[in-house]
């Protein structure tokens, strides 16, 4: 056999063995394609929890296998789809990780990435090239988190605050179950798969509920592009962009995105926590399990859902059942007579959500004592076919915290002499006891005015009987006097006439 000869066999072998090669890889692709597909229809038929409930409106078919629709303020779930399943949340692990740095690190911090941090990381995990030695702003690192998902990034920043990766991870727990979280444990700041790192889309949702209630986090999670320029201690130009679709010019950009954050691991498949608001509804959006795009359009559609489906309206402007009205009860020192007003109020910025469809009167409402905070005094709960749409807090009028009571011990207090000179004076006056103390010189006035007239009728009457005892004597002596005149004499004086 010539040379020609098994170069030509050995080119057949090779162009056999790559054939065969290129048709099982295209048969394990389709077939990859056809399980997905598959997989994608059956969770598509996984129940929708809240389709359940009455007069509820139906919500989107998501591909999704767990899925809910939170709105933020007052934690009602418009959208629920396997809300308490286990599920592997992926890189959008990094929203708990960047809102511990944000509430316990200044954005001026040093951040150093040390060994552990740079290569304890799966390799070709998504990463931001940084070396061991080299340093970035806690802002920076935050933007590399948020914008490119750096999984080295987020251990550098673990290290930072807790001083060692695992010590972090503890703060990761002991944050989520403060949050409320009872369902999820976390085992890195980055989300690689881990059997044990796992949340629930309703963990989650509560989690995000933090999140993106800081403004600086929700910039961060909404930006399309960052660069950190180079430094003495890190040397390359890093451009970021951000694989999210629902930001600005992306295939899915929502108008009304607040923040989001993707996710991605061959267990975990696609997540995706998102935010919006729109007409004073602010909606969180957790979808896990999804296979890339659905993730981002099922989002899209249960954002839209919520928005054309729900309404706020304000506990103070329809509540009546629990409207205080004793004025006269109630003081405050809103003036120098007390307060005008009831002192005891409906929060009025406090709101509850329900379909479009309903009303305020079709809710149920129950009133406790048990959570109350700060000037409330009690809560109102309110639910709508049993599900919980919202609460209010009863509270005390701020002017009315600080009326005095005169009833309370007094208890001194020194003051430097300049505060003394210079602090206004101000006296609280409680409207209840000067009108009692009015009403009782009144009576007492009454009475006065009453007894000295009864004296004096009294003493009148009194002096005109004595006189007339006086008179009366004088005036039947006379008369006796002129009766028992001697005979002899009036005979003399009738003879001395006569004569």
């Amino acid at each position: 056999m010539n040379f020609k000869m098994e170069k030509n066999i050995l080119y057949r072998s090779a162009s056999f063995f790559l054939a065969g090669a290129l048709f099982l890889g295209s048969t394990v692709t389709v077939r990859a394609t056809v399980d997905r597909e598959a997989e994608a229809e059956a969770r598509k038929n996984i129940p929708v929890e809240t389709n359940e409930i009455q007069n509820w409106p139906d919500g989107p078919i998501t591909t999704a296998e767990a899925a809910i629709l939170m709105e933020a303020n007052t934690g009602t779930i418009l959208y629920g789809k396997n809300i308490h399943q286990k599920s592997y949340p992926a890189s959008t692990t990094k929203i708990l990780t960047t809102l511990i740095a944000a509430e316990t690190a200044d954005m001026n911090d040093i951040v150093n990435f040390s060994n552990e941090a740079v290569f304890g990381i799966e390799r070709g995990s998504s990463n931001m090239g940084m070396d061991v030695g080299e340093t970035l702003t806690m802002e920076q690192c935050l933007y590399g988190i948020l914008v490119y998902s750096a999984n080295e990034t987020a251990n550098a920043v673990a290290e930072h605050i807790g001083g060692t990766i695992d010590n972090f991870v503890a703060m990761m727990n002991e944050k989520a179950a403060e949050i409320g979280c009872t369902e999820s444990h976390f085992m890195n700041p980055h989300g690689l798969h881990d059997e044990n790192h796992y949340t629930t889309p309703y963990d989650f949702a509560l989690i995000a509920r933090e999140f993106f209630n800081n403004e600086m986090l929700c910039k961060m999670s909404s930006t399309l592009y960052y660069v950190i320029e180079p430094t003495d201690t890190q040397p390359d130009l890093l451009e970021l962009w951000s694989k999210n679709k629902l930001l600005p010019g992306k295939s899915y950009a929502y108008d009304y995105l607040v923040g989001s954050k993707t996710g991605y691991t061959t267990d975990a498949h696609s997540t995706l926590v998102s935010c919006a608001e729109k007409d004073g509804m602010k909606l969180i959006c957790v979808v896990m399990k999804e296979d890339s795009p659905a993730q981002f359009a099922d989002t899209v559609a249960l954002f839209d859902y919520g928005f054309a489906n729900f309404q706020c309206l304000n506990v103070s402007e329809h509540e009546t059942s629990y409207t205080p009205n004793d004025t006269g009860f109630f003081t405050a020192n809103s003036d120098i007579f007390g307060s005008s007003k009831p002192i005891i109020t409906l929060n009025e910025d406090d709101y509850i959500v329900i379909p479009n469809t309903a009303d305020f009167s079709e809710t149920t409402s129950t009133l406790s004592y048990d959570e109350t905070k700060d000037a409330s005094i009690a809560t109102i709960h309110y639910t709508y076919h049993g599900v919980n749409v919202g609460t209010a807090t009863v509270e005390l009028e701020a002017s009315a915290q600080t009326t005095y009571d005169f009833d309370s011990p007094v208890v001194s207090t020194t003051q430097p002499e300049e505060e003394k000179e210079t602090q206004p004076k101000v006296i609280f006056i409680n409207i209840i006891k000067i009108l009692l103390i009015i009403l009782c010189l009144a009576a007492l006035f009454i009475i006065a005015v009453f007894l000295r007239a009864f004296i004096h009728n009294y003493h009148f009457g009194k002096r005109r009987r004595r006189k007339k005892l006086r008179l009366s004597p004088n005036r039947s002596l006379k008369r006796i006097k002129k009766k028992r005149r001697p005979f002899h004499k009036r005979r003399r004086r009738n003879n001395w006439d006569i004569s």
